[in-house]
Formats: C-alpha cells, structure tokens, sequence
C-alpha cells in the first residue's frame, strides 16, 4: 500500500493548488501498439489544459493492457488535476499509474511557473562514475550498464523483483533482497519504485551510499520528500514540444527527440519552498 512519501508528495501537490488554481485534466496519451517492446511503448501521459506534461510507466503488471482496453481518456478530461493525483494513493495499480502521471505533470507545470531551470547538462549515469573495488548498487537490472561497471573493476549488485533474473555471474549477482543494497558506495535506481510500491524499502536499504540516484522518464515529480530519505540525484524527463510528443506517441514513433532529459542535484536544488516563494513574487 502507499506509504508516507505518497502522502508526503500528495501534500505538495496540495501546496501547489493553495497557490493558484490548477488546470484542468485536457487529455490521457497512451502508447500506440506500434511502440511495443520499445522504450517508447513503456509510458502514458496526462496532459493538463496549460499543455503541461507528466509520465508514468505503464509496463507494471496488466496496466497498459487494462489502458488500452478501458481507453479511459474521454473520461479523465475536465477532471480536477488534483484529484487525479490523489490516484496516486490508491492502491489499484491503473489509477495509481494515473495519478502519479498528474502528480507529475503538476510538478512540471510548478517548476515551470516558478522559474527553475533544469541542468540537462548532467549525465546522472555518468556521475556514477564506477571505481576499482566499490560496491555499486542497481535497483532494476540497466543491461547496457553492468559491463560499463564491472567493467571498471567495480562490484555489482542488482536488485529484482523477477526471481528469473536472479543469480550469480561474472562480476556481479542478481538478488532479490533489498537488504544486499546496504553497504553499497554508489547506486543507481529506476523511477519505477515510486510506483511498484517498493521506494520507502529500497531508500531504508541505501542510507550507507553516498551517491543514490533515481533516474527515468517518470522522475518527472517534486524532489523534496526524496531528497530527504537520502537520494542526492533525480534525473527525469521534461516534454519540450508538446505537439511533437503527442503525434510521435500516437504514431508509435520515438518520441525523445521532443523531450528532454535533466537532473535535479540534492546540493543544488533550492528547495520547495523557495520555488513557492519565487512563484508568489
């Protein structure tokens, strides 16, 4: 069941509407059956009547297979933005999926508004930076990764909720345990733990590390509530062309071309309450 982060980040998404109202829910986007198996195909999005864009993935369980047969979009436009998000509380994992999407896209809408610039400059895989002997931590198997790691002379753990994947090989182990997280010096996290339930197990697990970052498409939220369990980089994805995206989705094409990828330092971000002040002024 959601946790206190849920709840913390839904607080925030309550902070934000006491500023100004929100928009509207205008669309759902779905992946078209075209861009299945690609990296295209893993996320929806809800846009809000400002154009404001929030993604989620939709890979976990039957959700895109549940999206994709309800086609639930007709029936999410004009709703309150914030009670979409308020999904992000239930525990059904399709409305959960929603509702994260507009939390998301609420938060673009607010660091837009406020004016904070993202540094799409940072490579947060790059900042991992893997050195002889340290222990490094990946929560979700990043196949292009492990030799780029192991490669470095640095030791490997992977977390997995798949008990397939789990094993022992050349450098590195599969485990299933977040408890084998503990003592790793650097990790690398999927998003998706904010919504597979699992993010407040795995943050318990990696208070030793000194670099713990949660990267993805669907890092698209406010940072506070995770900086504050440890994480020190948030790396997601901003929509820069709206009309772009859309059509790309809708096609089944790529659609990266029109967003862009950014990283949120922990040392560098001001801080909610300061974006708040900066929107207010």
């Amino acid at each position: 069941m959601p946790g206190a982060l849920t709840a913390e980040m839904l607080a925030l998404i309550d902070r934000i509407e006491a500023l100004g109202p929100l928009p509207p829910v205008a669309a759902l986007h779905l992946p078209s059956p075209e861009a299945e198996g690609t990296r295209d195909g893993e996320f929806c999005a809800v846009e809000l009547a400002d154009r404001s864009l929030g993604l989620s993935y939709v890979l976990l369980g039957d959700t895109l297979q549940a999206l994709l047969a309800s086609r639930p979009g007709a029936s999410l436009a004009g709703m309150p933005a914030r009670e979409l998000a308020g999904w992000y509380a239930d525990a059904d994992p399709v409305r959960r999926t929603l509702g994260f999407a507009a939390v998301n896209a609420i938060s673009q809408r607010f660091f837009r508004e406020s004016g904070y610039r993202f540094d799409t400059s940072v490579d947060s895989i790059g900042m991992l930076d893997p050195q002889p002997g340290e222990r490094i931590g990946m929560v979700g198997l990043f196949r292009g990764l492990v030799e780029r790691i192991v490669g470095k002379g640095a030791r490997l753990t992977v977390l997995e909720l798949k008990p397939e994947l789990a094993g022992d090989f050349d450098g590195w182990r599969v485990t299933l345990d977040p408890g084998e997280l503990a003592g790793c010096d650097k990790i690398l996290s999927t998003t998706t733990i904010l919504l597979n339930d699992t993010v407040e197990q795995v943050l318990a697990a990696c208070t030793g590390a000194r670099y713990l970052a949660l990267v993805g498409p669907g890092g698209g939220c406010l940072p506070d509530p995770l900086f504050a369990r440890g994480v020190t980089v948030l790396g997601g994805t901003a929509i820069v062309d709206r009309d772009g995206f859309v059509d790309a989705m809708a096609r089944g094409e790529p659609w990266s071309g029109f967003a862009r990828k950014y990283c949120i330092a922990a040392d560098r971000y001001p801080g909610f309450e300061a974006l708040s002040a900066a929107l207010r002024d």
